[in-house]
């Protein structure tokens, strides 16, 4: 396993630079450039110029791209081009309060999607199980900005029981009952979505192992269906499942932009928004770098779990 481990870590490697000279690329051929930002109507052309020099612009894109990737291999992502504040910081500060709400929101959706899939393909065909998956198709298909901007509305300015957004009031001094009451409804409108979809899936497997011939040979020995489940169909039901979790890991970094910026939540997510549209190429290339890390780990991560959960499986 070790060696398995250890040769998907070096395959990471061009991995890892193929995403990040294209992700260079696609900023560098990108209409306009950061200097864009500084323009003002007296802003001459020897102004604008020396600006473009400052960041870096006036090099060649491969000169840009050696010296960023120089710099990242030191533990450097560079500096804003808005404030000039080293980007691993800003990262820093904004991965926290991601961490925070995506990973809630992937627990919650969790620990109530799997039991509840479960329930549903036990009962397939029945008014529960019919029950459960139009509840479920009902949270793929609301759109979370419709569904974020009416429990604000309802909540927050109608009701005023839930804050409005952010992760604390400004000016204050955040406590834990505080941040609790800013995370109910983004965490509602986020694990809705995420529930539902870990609920079909974990249906769709359940009925998918339930039909499968060991189930019914350990039925035929006289044992009930909960002992059936419990030692012959868990496993196996979970395998599929483990893929799906793979899929959203990422998404603790990659945050929810939508939702964040429809409850200011100061995560990962509006500040992606914010620098795209100041055009700051090294918080883009930051996100992008690290979302792709993030992906590799999750992928390798999954891959582990699947030796845990089936032992049939070697990689050896």
């Amino acid at each position: 396993m070790l060696k398995y481990i250890f040769k998907r870590l070096l395959t990471a490697i061009p991995v890892l630079l193929i995403i990040s000279l294209g992700a260079f690329l696609m900023l560098q051929l990108a209409p306009g450039d950061a200097a864009d930002l500084y323009i003002t109507p007296d802003t001459t052309q020897q102004q604008i110029e020396a600006t473009r020099s400052a960041l870096g612009l006036d090099q060649p894109i491969y000169i840009q791209y050696i010296r960023w990737l120089s710099q990242v291999l030191r533990g450097n992502l560079g500096n804003s081009f808005s404030n000039s504040v080293p980007v691993t910081t800003i990262l820093g500060e904004r991965l926290g309060p991601t961490l925070l709400l995506m990973g809630l929101s992937l627990v919650v959706a969790y620990l109530i999607g799997i039991p509840l899939g479960i329930l549903s393909g036990r009962k397939n065909g029945t008014w529960l199980d019919s029950s459960i998956t139009a509840i479920s198709f009902l949270g793929i298909s609301i759109p979370s900005f419709f569904f974020g901007l009416a429990m604000v509305y309802i909540f927050g300015v109608r009701l005023g029981i839930l804050p409005t957004g952010g992760m604390y009031p400004l000016g204050t001094t955040p406590t834990f009952g505080v941040i609790v009451q800013h995370l109910v409804m983004p965490v509602i409108v986020l694990a809705s979505a995420y529930l539902a979809n870990m609920t079909r899936y974990m249906r769709a497997t359940t009925i998918d192992v339930y039909e499968q011939n060991y189930i019914r040979t350990a039925v035929a020995k006289g044992l009930n269906s909960r002992e059936v489940y419990k030692f012959h169909g868990i496993r196996n039901s979970l395998i599929p499942v483990i893929t799906i979790i793979g899929t959203d890991l990422p998404k603790l970094v990659g945050g929810a932009i939508v939702t964040e910026q429809v409850f200011s939540w100061p995560g990962l997510g509006s500040l992606t928004m914010t620098a795209i549209q100041q055009r700051n190429y090294p918080i883009i290339l930051g996100i992008t770098l690290l979302s792709a890390v993030v992906v590799v780990v999750a992928n390798l991560l999954v891959d582990v779990l699947y030796v845990v959960i089936d032992p049939r499986i070697k990689y050896d």
